[in-house]
């Protein structure tokens, strides 16, 4: 239910992408699938291992990024995050240097993506990335990293996606990881990061967090993360400082677009069976959910500016038990990770508000993680991304070179002007 916690990734338009046919009876009607090339689709059997790669194909040159020597769709075998004993297919992309690669292949970065939507036609591997994002991942290209792009579970595949679950977002990106690194011979082993921006930094630390017990093959040498959108209730002593108010202007209509994302990914994915549309939405709020089906990240903005629902008339009941349960059910049960990582907080950050990003740090700070803390001033939630340059290549470097990584922790500061 708030706009700090659905924020967007790069506003991408809906598009009429032929394809796929939509959804079929008897599949999930809020899913969001269908519209899709037939590459998302697996018929065939299904390995019964998780990180498995079925197909690749070069992809289309408008979904590639500069200083891409080649860039290749792929769609691989991952574990549903809810039964671990069913095997699902993902899909995502791969953007590998130009040039030879260097002995022992090139180091990788596992990118996770930030908020796109809900349906299958938002998975990122089929859209152009943002200009943003073609000059962040352009820039790691140049200085010699691949690239492995998860879409994350449901996103271009069939099923839901769960939107702000940790586990689905972390496992897709490990599996992900698994599969390019038995496809591609040019990627390094020993040197894996993985790096993400918004919901991506939830997805970023996720895999981190999960890789020692999910995927201990992996040699997952620390994280990036900018704009951080999660949380976890276990804060041990840490200091916290008290988050603003999270709907200021009831009058931003854009706020039902991101509300629906979390009841469709959070809150209905945290319980299936208690959580139904129909029982919380207002026929307004159902119209927003089904407008998600089809319609991407600035598509479903421009639908809430149009039709003007205020937040208040979204819902038809109360939701304080609802947002209770999602905040248990979508938290990191600790944030102890083995691996250090780095953080970038925009301080004009409007939509992952630098006070919960502080107290997400002091968290991690608090469970003995090494992290290494940066604020930029004047950088919003899109520009921190890029502003992280500054200092974010040599944690890199001295991850991949072995030279060890020390933290700020013990200096650590809330954002200027917080109380508490």
């Amino acid at each position: 239910m708030l706009k700090a916690r659905l924020v967007p990734y790069a506003l991408i338009a809906s598009a009429a992408i032929a394809l796929a046919p939509p959804a079929s009876a008897g599949t999930d009607p809020w899913a969001g699938d269908g519209g899709v090339p037939a590459f998302y689709s697996w018929d065939a059997a299904l390995p019964a291992g998780p990180g498995v790669m079925l197909r690749t194909e070069p992809a289309p040159a408008e979904v590639s990024v500069p200083g891409a020597g080649r860039a290749e769709r792929i769609l691989y075998t991952s574990r549903d995050w809810r039964d671990p004993a069913r095997t699902i297919t993902v899909s995502g992309i791969v953007f590998l240097p130009g040039g030879k690669a260097p002995a022992g292949g090139w180091p990788v970065i596992a990118w996770a993506h930030g908020t796109t939507g809900i349906a299958d036609i938002c998975a990122p591997s089929l859209n152009a990335r943002s200009a943003r994002d073609k000059a962040y991942l352009g820039y790691w290209l140049a200085r010699g990293y691949a690239i492995v792009a998860s879409d994350y579970q449901g996103l271009g595949t069939p099923g839901v996606h769960p939107y702000l679950q940790l586990r689905a977002e972390g496992m897709s990106v490990l599996d992900g990881l698994r599969a390019a690194l038995a496809h591609y011979d040019a990627l390094s082993r020993s040197k894996l990061i993985t790096m993400g921006q918004s919901q991506g930094a939830e997805g970023a630390i996720a895999a981190a967090y999960l890789a020692p017990d999910y995927a201990p093959e992996l040699n997952i040498l620390g994280t990036v993360a900018t704009g951080i959108v999660a949380h976890t209730t276990n804060i041990r002593d840490a200091r916290q400082v008290p988050m603003p108010n999270l709907y200021p202007d009831p009058d931003d209509y854009a706020n039902t677009a991101y509300e629906a994302l979390w009841f469709l990914g959070a809150a209905r994915t945290s319980d299936p069976d208690a959580v139904r549309p129909e029982d919380y939405l207002s026929a307004e709020g159902l119209d927003m959910l089904a407008a998600a089906q089809t319609t991407c990240m600035r598509g479903l903005v421009q639908h809430a500016e149009k039709t003007r629902v205020p937040i208040a008339r979204f819902y038809k009941r109360p939701t304080e038990a609802l947002e209770a349960m999602v905040v248990s059910k979508t938290a990191f049960p600790d944030v102890l990770l083995r691996t250090p990582v780095f953080v970038g907080t925009g301080l004009e950050d409007r939509d992952a508000y630098p006070a919960k990003q502080f107290n997400f740090v002091s968290a991690m700070c608090a469970a003995g993680t090494v992290v290494q803390q940066h604020y930029y001033e004047g950088a919003d939630h899109s520009s921190a991304v890029e502003r992280s340059l500054a200092d974010s290549p040599a944690f890199l470097d001295r991850l991949v070179s072995g030279a060890g990584i020390t933290g700020n922790c013990s200096t650590l500061q809330p954002p200027p002007g917080t109380q508490g």
